[in-house]
């Protein structure tokens, strides 16, 4: 009992203070960075419209895996299991989000008409804890580079430095 209230307590306290989560939907191949805000015991999420951020893999009833990071160091923090939730759009707890997302909208193209906008083209979702923490990965689960053609640029010219140095004595 005591291992879960320390649990909530600290995903809790790592989403209130981290505006960027990074959360994986059951069929995502990778996890997705996302703004969101900590609402009523649940992260809220607004995306899938023009000019929003996507919300792929993410379905009402599925779960997903949200990842915190430390808003100071950027390193992670928490990884936890979350049960999705689309909420309905005009109803109170739809409301309610809305009005905790709006505040955190940042570079709103529409301002006051964005609740409107999110009720007609976008989704809101919530995603609540489910089960306890998952432990930090002893890895660093860092992807493999993409394999490219294109090189870094050459090493600079000897002669380039003596050329530089003569320009600033003029």
């Amino acid at each position: 009992m005591t291992s879960e209230l320390l649990d909530r307590a600290l995903i809790e306290e790592a989403a209130k203070k981290s505006g960027l989560i990074w959360v994986k939907g059951a069929g995502s191949p990778a996890a997705r960075a996302l703004w969101h805000v900590w609402h009523e015991g649940a992260v809220c999420l607004v995306g899938d419209g023009p000019g929003e951020q996507p919300l792929e893999g993410l379905t009402g009833g599925g779960f997903a895996e949200v990842t915190v990071r430390s808003k100071d160091k950027g390193g992670r923090l928490v990884t936890f299991p979350a049960t999705v939730a689309e909420l309905t759009a005009g109803s109170a707890e739809w409301e309610a989000a809305v009005a905790e997302l709006k505040g955190k909208r940042l570079n709103a193209p529409d301002g006051e008409q964005m609740p409107a906008r999110w009720a007609r083209e976008c989704r809101v979702l919530r995603l609540a804890p489910a089960g306890s923490v998952v432990p930090l990965p002893s890895d660093s689960q860092a992807d493999v580079p993409v394999t490219t053609p294109a090189t870094t640029r050459r090493p600079v010219p000897a002669a380039l430095p003596r050329l530089l140095a003569r320009r600033r004595k003029k």
